[in-house]
């Protein structure tokens, strides 16, 4: 015993300790740096980011999760605001940029708490409760979707991206989209987004992008003397290679006269005419194989007028076989004219410099394609990028069925419905709950920021219209002030919304109650004092 005495800790050489209170506001300086690196972004006013990394690559965006992974962070804590972003882009498509800019706000209020002596597991147990609360009233204000709403959702999603100026046509193909591959399972409404294959072309502009009721396959014909289009096509869906078998172990071959030659070659080339006939039987004119198909196999394929693409992907296959009712088969003596898929055309176009195949017209398909077009690689990407926000969160409001209204109104009812809540708990955990209400204000106060706006004037505006009774007034970033957003059409999936709070508020009490920092790594020792350098952009 070492009585009156330090503690004694043994670490290794270059090993690097902050503990207590400095930990605390390092990890909190870490987590706001990078809630402010993104926090320019948000709303239909925020900018974009040009991120160039180490080889020069270029990604210009305005998406949360895009941005916060091609940031080449250090900081630990800060990963942890990252993690935020990941979650929310996998589960709702939308809002990462909202659940970390909540995040980082959540833990500047609670750090004046800890300035105040208020300790760091009342704050947490605080945030736990105006966490489950919110998701409370996040079902009260909770609105029955409709159709029509959807597309609003959509737009909702676009506006303030690349593609915001074309938002009406790209949501009303993500809504066709989504519709088109929603099933009803026992009752409720399950989109799998694995069913909206997205294929991308640079060359024309946006408006030149298409939803396909079919799926566009980025392969050409095998042969040039095979026709370009097939209408009323009967497509074969085949799993093995065309092509003469090889045998699994190593066998030779005698042949001792030429005359044995030319038959082996000729019993080669019968295998592979056999092949090809029993496909033609079949009733097959369009083949679509997953392994290689033989030159000679080509030649007879060219001959008897049939189109044949090798080499599709497993994915394109079973797309395939969603859209064109198509089962895929292993072993060609097995293909029978029940095995076959139908499509009304099957065609090969030239799209940019490159051929695609398009299978168009499959009545009832259950999987669909979107061919997106743009000006330029970056302009295609950041199109891409959109879509998959735009379609995601359709998705999400269609499968949940409720939607609430946007621009920051949401998030100020529940702000208001917070502080009358933490009146009634007391004790130190009600200035958690009335930090965690005022750091949801943060939404309105950066929509009003982005859009140029005066953010206190806006708070003000917003808290008094909420106080009148008008749940859904949110900031109009366009006129200035705030506005109804049910009647602006403004809306976005519960789930979104729920999600972003719920993991904000999570990561939020983690990094709270870290209190000591361990750094084993040497040559990277953590930030010191109030700076934060942990964190650098590629």
């Amino acid at each position: 015993m070492y009585s009156g005495q330090q503690p004694i800790f043994i670490l290794k050489e270059g090993t690097e300790r902050t503990s207590g209170r400095s930990a605390q506001s390092n990890n909190i300086a870490a987590a706001k740096a990078v809630a402010d690196s993104v926090r320019s972004t948000l709303g239909p006013k925020g900018m974009d980011k040009m991120l160039v990394d180490s080889m020069g690559d270029v990604v210009i965006t305005n998406d949360g999760a895009t941005i916060l992974k091609e940031m080449d962070i250090e900081h630990p804590a800060a990963k942890m605001i990252i993690e935020i972003a990941k979650t929310q882009e996998q589960h709702c498509y939308d809002g990462t940029t909202s659940a970390v800019v909540i995040a980082g706000e959540l833990l500047k209020r609670s750090e004046d708490l800890v300035e105040q002596n208020v300790h760091p597991t009342v704050i947490c147990e605080g945030f736990r409760l105006a966490s489950d609360k919110a998701s409370e009233l996040i079902e009260a204000h909770s609105i029955a979707v409709t159709q029509d709403m959807l597309e609003e959702v959509a737009k909702t999603a676009l506006t303030g991206k690349s593609a915001g100026a074309v938002k009406e046509f790209l949501a009303d193909i993500s809504v066709r989209a989504v519709l088109s591959v929603a099933q009803d399972v026992d009752g409720e409404i399950v989109v799998d987004l694995d069913d909206i294959k997205v294929q991308k072309k640079q060359g024309g502009s946006i408006k030149d992008s298409s939803l396909i009721d079919g799926i566009i396959l980025d392969k050409e014909r095998v042969h040039s003397g095979m026709p370009r289009s097939v209408t009323d096509a009967k497509i074969a869906l085949i799993n093995s290679a065309i092509e003469v078998k090889k045998t699994e172990v190593d066998a030779k071959i005698q042949i001792t006269d030429p005359s044995m030659l030319s038959q082996f070659l000729d019993e080669e080339e019968q295998y592979l005419k056999s092949l090809v006939e029993k496909i033609q039987a079949s009733g097959a004119s369009v083949i679509i194989c997953q392994k290689g198909i033989d030159d000679m196999a080509q030649h007879y394929m060219a001959k008897a007028g049939l189109f044949a693409i090798r080499r599709a992907k497993k994915s394109d296959m079973e797309a395939l076989s969603k859209a064109t009712g198509g089962k895929i088969v292993t072993n060609i003596d097995d293909l029978s004219s029940d095995d076959l898929g139908s499509a009304s055309k099957v065609e090969e176009r030239k799209i940019g410099e490159s051929d695609m195949v398009f299978v168009t017209g499959c009545s009832d398909a259950k999987s669909v394609s979107v061919l997106l077009r743009g000006g330029t690689e970056h302009v295609v990407d950041e199109v891409r990028r959109a879509f998959d926000d735009s379609v995601g969160v359709v998705a999400v409001a269609h499968e949940d069925g409720v939607v609430l209204t946007g621009g920051g109104s949401v998030v100020a009812a529940i702000s208001r419905d917070l502080r009358s809540y933490a009146e009634g708990i007391g004790g130190r955990e009600q200035m958690a709950i009335e930090a965690f209400s005022g750091a949801l204000e943060v939404i309105p106060r950066t929509l009003a920021e982005n859009a140029g706006l005066d953010p206190v004037n806006t708070i003000i505006d917003l808290r008094k219209a909420h106080s009148e009774g008008k749940s859904h007034f949110g900031v109009n970033v366009y006129e200035g002030g705030v506005a109804d957003m049910n009647e602006a059409q403004v809306f976005e999936p519960s789930r979104v919304v729920e999600q972003a709070i719920q993991s904000a508020s999570e990561t939020a009490v983690m990094i709270l109650r870290i209190d000591d920092v361990i750094s084993s790594r040497a040559g990277s020792p953590m930030p010191d004092g109030g700076e934060f350098d942990g964190m650098g952009m590629m």
